[in-house]
């Protein structure tokens, strides 16, 4: 900063903001080397910021941010980060207002006497300052817990007098509640509703204070998710405003790819367009090809801590439903604008890359460029076409456009199989919906060459965006994917070695050694068993500015680059390109690079929390279509073997439910965590992963999304050898059938 002059208006706001505590007059001028009349001027600017309410000031007469937090203030603590710290907001902190809350750490050991604080609890607390936005809290005293909202279904069973009953729609909350007519809030049975706890922690009684819909109604099954998981839907009015007042493009200093057919290539449903691809051979190289994956260029419509990216930043991620998408972007901007639609004009964030003919990546350059689509194709149409039956509209395109396109993809897939990148196969269940809304089918999404070919094309771009901001020293969120924890690799081994397969120490594991254990098992009954316990022991892919590699793609380094309309992190990736190249406006700001390590927490956390309420809608779904099945038998296999019972997956449909250790015969089961097997204490009777059973409906709860079953007869038991690591361990205790509980598996996304 300038010595010896009074501070602009902006200097001196950014000076009081930006300091860690409160500052007088004094310490102001000490900072600006101000003297004698310049302190005349000093006071002045100062009663002009505080009289606009740019600053706040307190009877010690000391300036500070007036959104800034006080060193004493009442905090919510609101959940637990994957370290195990608690995560706190100020209690009266508006999002839509303020913007994102700070980071608020509860330091550990802090508490000053009494129990140790929860999510949940109010507490009155003093911050430290630990960076930008950024806070170090230790608690001065529990001020108690807020209400304990509680999602669940109200029904008005017969013989109550008129006194209602809430069950929770979480299946880990077994207890019900009471609701008064009082307190019911024009409830009707059938709704899903909020109740707020409001008997103690031993009373079962509750109010209701929000009505999410009827559960008789299709729509409410995705209602329910969006509403457990916080998922935020309504957009704020500047963010919308923003949004609707987006235009066209300039042309400016973009490259000029109006002329090269670059094609779309997505579902039938899609709506939305935000990557297209082109491929050449490349003569410089024989073997190689050029190849140009264009994106939608966001950054030029969402600018940094504006509305529209505060919004953007909140959602973290679009979220999908069978019946409906919560987008991170307004329509304006994700179906218009930032869609590339055919034969309109749109900017784009291009990646040129030149590849050899082993799919090595040679070089690489990004361009803002103004694009025109020249088809919408999808993957079905583009598969048949170069399978020999083009349509009239692929026809013309496929000497110059798909063949290239597969002739890239050709080499790519060489390179990737190469470098043995892990190949689980697991089929992905697609939901059809009838015009009532509700589900109508239920099958397996069609896995064609095309889908691969648009991967292989997007899974390169992200690699160069990678390399680009790493060679152009900008900071970048990588995508990673660690290696398996070294338990679950012994619990992955230990199982393999039931079936017979060995595989390396978990230092010497590569994903090359997994799918050689796939190829093994493919056409065997056990190769989706294999598969999903193999997707179960990974390590959770997440974003972070810490590049860890990706061990599923079997990748020194990897971004998020091509998805920026329904991921914040791809967005970011853009500004940093943008930055690093000098491509123009909406590049990174100075003040976001040192932020990446909050973005890749929070981000990952909105991914999870996007992945928690698909999962639950689809669930739900799959149940309210079951529900008409009650009573029919079904072929299935088991999929995972717990203390409480099996967890099956019916072969048709892939709705997975619970077969209770109490419904298995009247005596003990041992469970064997090593083998997976749950065995029979007086018959030796056993039941493990991969068994093939048939099994009878007895519960479809639509409310929670859970399915039971019972066995009514064995198919085909797994063969297993003995685990001699296994065997040599103690016993767990027998679970008795009266022990029996619910839960649910857990599966994670790379």
């Amino acid at each position: 900063m300038a010595k010896g002059r009074v501070p602009t208006r902006d200097e001196l706001l950014a000076f009081i903001k930006e300091s860690a505590t409160p500052v007088g007059k004094r310490e102001i001028a000490r900072a600006f080397g101000l003297k004698g009349d310049q302190r005349i001027e000093l006071k002045e600017l100062l009663r002009t910021l505080r009289d606009s309410g740019d600053i706040a000031a307190d009877r010690a007469k000391t300036f500070k941010d007036p959104k800034a937090l006080t060193n004493i203030t009442v905090l919510e603590i609101v959940r637990v980060d994957d370290d195990g710290h608690l995560l706190a907001v100020p209690r009266r902190h508006d999002e839509e207002e303020d913007g994102a809350p700070p980071r608020i750490e509860i330091a550990p050991h802090a508490t000053r006497g009494g129990p140790a604080p929860a999510v949940g609890d109010r507490v009155l607390a003093s911050l430290k300052r630990r960076g930008k936005n950024a806070y170090e809290a230790r608690v001065i005293r529990r001020l108690g817990s807020g209400p304990r909202r509680i999602l669940g279904l109200y029904e008005e069973p017969a013989g109550r007098q008129g006194l209602g009953i809430v069950t929770p729609t979480d299946r880990k909350l077994r207890q019900s509640f009471d609701v008064r007519p009082a307190d019911r809030n024009d409830a009707r049975p059938g709704d899903i509703v909020w109740i707020e706890a409001t008997g103690g922690a031993l009373a079962r009684r509750a109010r209701v204070v929000e009505r999410i819909g009827a559960m008789s109604e299709p729509s409410t099954v995705s209602l329910i998710a969006i509403a457990a998981n916080d998922i935020p839907v309504e957009f704020p009015a500047a963010a919308r405003d923003e949004a609707e007042r987006a235009k066209a493009a300039p042309l400016g200093r973009r490259l000029d790819l109006r002329e090269t057919p670059l094609v779309t290539i997505d579902g039938e449903d899609a709506r939305d367009f935000d990557d297209a691809v082109f491929a050449e051979p490349d003569p410089a190289q024989p073997g190689g090809w050029r190849l140009l994956v264009a994106i939608a260029d966001v950054a030029w419509y969402v600018r940094p801590d504006k509305p529209l990216d505060r919004a953007a930043y909140r959602r973290g991620t679009s979220v999908y439903f069978p019946d409906r998408v919560v987008p991170m972007l307004p329509e304006a901007l994700s179906n218009h604008w930032c869609s590339l639609v055919p034969h309109q004009d749109r900017p784009v964030l291009v990646a040129e890359m030149w590849i050899d003919g082993q799919g090595q990546l040679k070089r690489h350059r990004f361009h803002r460029a103004m694009m025109r689509s020249a088809a919408r194709l999808t993957y079905a149409r583009v598969q048949r076409a170069q399978d020999g039956t083009p349509d009239a509209e692929i026809a013309p395109l496929m000497p110059n456009v798909v063949r290239p396109l597969y002739g890239a993809f050709k080499t790519l897939l060489a390179a990737r199989e190469k470098r043995g990148a892990l190949d689980l196969d697991l089929p992905e269940r697609q939901v059809t919906l009838g015009d009532d809304g509700r589900i109508a089918e239920i099958g397996v999404r069609e896995r064609l060459d095309s889908h691969r070919l648009i991967e292989e094309f997007m899974v390169l771009a992200n690699v160069a965006a990678a390399q680009a901001l790493e060679q152009r020293h900008m900071p970048c969120l990588y995508r990673v994917h660690d290696q398996p924890d070294a338990a679950k690799l012994e619990g992955l081994r230990e199982f393999l070695g039931t079936l017979g397969i060995a595989v390396p120490p978990g230092a010497r594991l590569r994903p090359g050694d997994l799918n050689r254990v796939l190829r093994e098992v493919a056409a065997k009954p056990v190769a989706r068993l294999v598969n999903e316990t193999m997707l179960r022991s990974q390590s959770q892919a997440v974003y972070s500015p810490d590049n860890l590699g990706h061990f599923g793609l079997a990748l020194a380094r990897y971004a998020h680059f091509t998805s920026p309309i329904r991921r914040f992190p791809d967005l970011i990736v853009h500004r940093a390109l943008i930055a690093a190249y000098d491509l123009g406006e909406g590049g990174l700001s100075d003040g976001d690079k040192g932020r990446f390590a909050e973005f890749g927490e929070h981000l990952s956390m909105c991914e999870r929390r996007a992945v928690a309420a698909e999962r639950g809608a689809m669930d739900r779904y799959v149940a309210a279509f079951m529900a008409n099945h009650v009573g029919a038998t079904f072929p299935g296999r088991v999929t995972s073997v717990t203390r409480f019972g099996l967890f099956a997956e019916l072969d048709a449909t892939g709705a997975d439910g619970l077969i209770p250790v109490r419904s298995l015969g009247q005596e003990f089961f041992r469970h064997d965590e090593a083998r997976q097997l749950l065995i029979g204490q007086r018959t030796g009777e056993t039941y493990g992963l991969g068994d093939r059973l048939q099994l009878k409906l007895v519960e479809a709860d639509t409310a929670t999304g859970g399915l039971l079953f019972e066995i009514v007869d064995v198919i085909e038991r797994v063969e297993r050898h003995a685990a001699s690591r296994a065997d040599k361990r103690t016993p767990r205790r027998p679970v008795a059938h009266h022990r029996a509980g619910r839960g649910k598996r857990s599966r994670r996304r790379h």
